[in-house]
């Protein structure tokens, strides 16, 4: 940029806009074994670029506006702007709490089904009215999410939704390796048996036995083919279990409605702890 004016080479990314979003309550930086001192020290808020930004701040929550009636757009604000309190600590802890116990709250009973039993199946139910018969429409699926803070609890919600199809299951068992060890082959094999690669569940890497049906929504996780849309987080829903390969068709996006193949592939999870480098194919 400094061929176009010599002062740009002084200037942050060479005088260039850059246009950053995202929500500081919703999505913090991910340390591994990091507490809340070493989360809060990696946000950009912390970075000596953040004096130079200009913040604009959006204030129309367009999802309040789905309501179908005006009791549900103020149900809707109600626990946005509760949400919001939250994020921004402005929610006291509830009566006779344990103080040396961080980040309790109490929710209000408004916000809370206390009449039916707290169950994985009710929450399906609820989030996905009527499954049975709009199990297979990409618009219903695409409106509809379940989100969870483990991705233990994502196995077993995803287990219980895939029994709940019609059909017949298939079962796809990976090929799991270890690579970059220090070791001898022979050590290798001794030290990391396929029996105990197959046991690891890692972020980022499927399950040893990975079972899908026709009608299950997948998620893509690594970037394919950035010019047909197939990107890491593209949600897909399966049309065909084939023997090497699943045929997905995209439900979301400018690219709805359009089919792939998607492959078996290798994958290798990016931060670990291990000695040595897991690879799943």
């Amino acid at each position: 940029m400094k061929a176009i004016d010599p002062a740009r080479y002084e200037m942050p990314f060479g005088g260039i806009t850059v246009v950053l979003d995202g929500d500081f309550c919703q999505i913090l930086p991910v340390i591994t074994y990091g507490d809340r001192a070493d989360i809060v020290a990696a946000c950009i808020t912390r970075s000596k670029l953040w004096l130079i930004c200009h913040i604009f701040l959006l204030t129309q929550n367009m999802r309040v506006r789905q309501g179908q009636s005006n009791p549900d757009s103020e149900d809707l604000k109600l626990f946005a702007q509760w949400l919001l309190d939250i994020g921004n600590g402005q929610v006291p802890p509830p009566p006779n709490s344990n103080p040396l116990i961080e980040n309790q709250i109490l929710i209000p009973s408004r916000f809370c089904d206390l009449a039916t039993e707290n169950t994985i199946e009710n929450m399906i139910s609820s989030t996905f009215p009527d499954f049975s018969h709009n199990g297979t429409s990409s618009q219903y699926l695409s409106e509809r999410d379940i989100l969870t803070p483990t991705n233990q609890t994502v196995g077993q919600v995803n287990s219980v939704i895939v029994d709940m199809l019609l059909g017949e299951s298939v079962c796809y068992l990976s090929v799991d390796s270890a690579e970059e060890f220090g070791g001898t082959d022979e050590d290798l094999n001794q030290a990391f048996p396929v029996e105990y690669l197959n046991s690891l569940n890692i972020a980022g890497l499927p399950y040893h036995d990975l079972k899908l049906k026709v009608g299950v929504v997948v998620m893509l996780m690594r970037n394919l083919n950035q010019i047909l849309g197939l990107c890491n987080g593209t949600r897909m829903i399966i049309t065909k279990c084939l023997k090497f390969c699943v045929e997905c068709e995209v439900i979301y996006g400018t690219f709805a409605g359009i089919k792939h193949f998607i492959p078996r592939m290798e994958l290798s999870p990016t931060d670990t702890k291990m000695s040595f480098k897991l690879v799943w194919k």
